[in-house]
Order: C-alpha cells, then structure tokens, then sequence
C-alpha cells in the first residue's frame, strides 16, 4: 500500500519518522492550508491565529502535521478542483474586449493585476477562498464595467484609485457587528466606464423573507 500524504504534505507510513526537523517549505504549506480552510469557514479567526503562531513556530514534521489533523485532506477542502498550490503571490490578467470573471470557489491571490481594454470584469468574492486578510488590486482598466461583489467580512478601499471619465458607486453596507476577514484595496488607474462596490444581490427567498444581502453565503 502506497503512504498516505498528510494536510502537511508529508507521506506517512513506514519509515517516516515524527522527529524530522521541520522546513520552512513545510510550514509554508501548512499556513496555506490553515488559510484556505479559514476562508472555507472551518476556523475560527481565533483559531486561525492561534494555529499560524504555532505553525510559524513549530520544529518538526510532527507538530505541523497536529496543526491539521482535523482538517480534510488539502484535495477535499479545495472543490471545485482546486489546491492550495494555487495560491499565488501574483496573478496578472491581461485582456482586450472580451469580459473577465472570477466567481464561485476561485482562490485569492495575494495580488491582483489587471491590465485590461474595454472588458467587463467582476469580482465575486461571496464563495472566494481567502487565504489572507488583505488583497490588493493594481488596476489598469479602459473602459466598460469594474464590479466588485462583496459579503459580510469583506470590505474595499477605492480612496487610492485614481478615475478619469469614470463614475464610483459604492453600495457596500459594513457590518460592524461581522469581522473583517478581507480588505481588498483597489489601485491605480480606471479610465472611462464604472466601478461598482455592491454586495450580492437577494434572491427570491431572501426578498420573501427579508434577509439581508450575503447572509445565505456568511461564513
């Protein structure tokens, strides 16, 4: 029988020893882990901290490998197909006249670029996996429409983006009494078309029932 691989990334099974000395690639992988099962909602924020100081600090294989003992597999928490290796530093979209979407389970880099020409882009963050508490948005947008979609715990900062020929609707609703798990902060430049900040829009239940916007996606 082939070993297994542990939330840390490490086989076990025979001759694996609890005692190996702990890398910084071993501890890298498993705040990835710990982040993407925060953002899926498995850890409180509490936890999170307390199990990222402990990651950062710890000296074996062993004790990183008791940091997600309780957490799935890194393949079962991904959905969707995807994998904390896709947690980049950087992603760079580049595009001309034709729309750009990030919606569902898509992962948060740490930083987005956008680069792009007459392309309506949207931005949903209500199903995201967030790995960190801040993503910042380098824009260089011409034209047509920038929406971001927002839900509880999730706020932009639009102050540093500079506009030409281009209107800001901010419609986002801050929950004082919800956390801030992300701040996204958007930068640069956006000339002509709109950018729009609005959380997601209600469905026929929630119309019915009067819930408010982003309460069925809460994490």
């Amino acid at each position: 029988m082939s070993p297994e691989i542990s939330p840390s990334g490490k086989r076990s099974g025979p001759g694996s020893s609890p005692e190996l000395r702990a890398s910084h690639a071993d501890r890298d992988r498993v705040v990835d882990v710990l982040r993407v099962a925060a953002g899926d909602g498995r850890l409180t924020s509490d936890e999170l901290d307390e199990r990222l100081e402990a990651a950062l600090s710890a000296r074996t294989v062993n004790e990183l490998t008791a940091l997600t003992a309780d957490l799935p597999p890194v393949s079962a928490m991904a959905g969707a197909g995807l994998s904390v290796t896709e947690v980049k530093d950087v992603l760079r979209i580049e595009q001309r006249f034709s729309a750009v979407e990030r919606v569902g389970q898509w992962v948060v880099p740490r930083r987005l670029e956008l680069a792009v020409t007459w392309c309506d882009v949207t931005l949903d963050f209500t199903q995201a996996l967030i790995t960190q508490d801040t993503l910042r948005i380098d824009v260089d947008m011409q034209g047509k429409t920038l929406t971001v979609i927002t839900k509880p715990g999730v706020v932009v900062d639009a102050d540093a983006l500079a506009v030409e020929h281009c209107k800001v609707k901010n419609r986002q609703v801050p929950d004082p009494g919800v956390p801030i798990r992300l701040r996204v902060e958007l930068v640069g430049k956006k000339s002509h078309g709109r950018v729009v900040v609005r959380p997601p829009r209600r469905t026929v239940g929630q119309w019915l029932l009067r819930k408010p916007r982003g309460a069925a996606d809460d994490r």
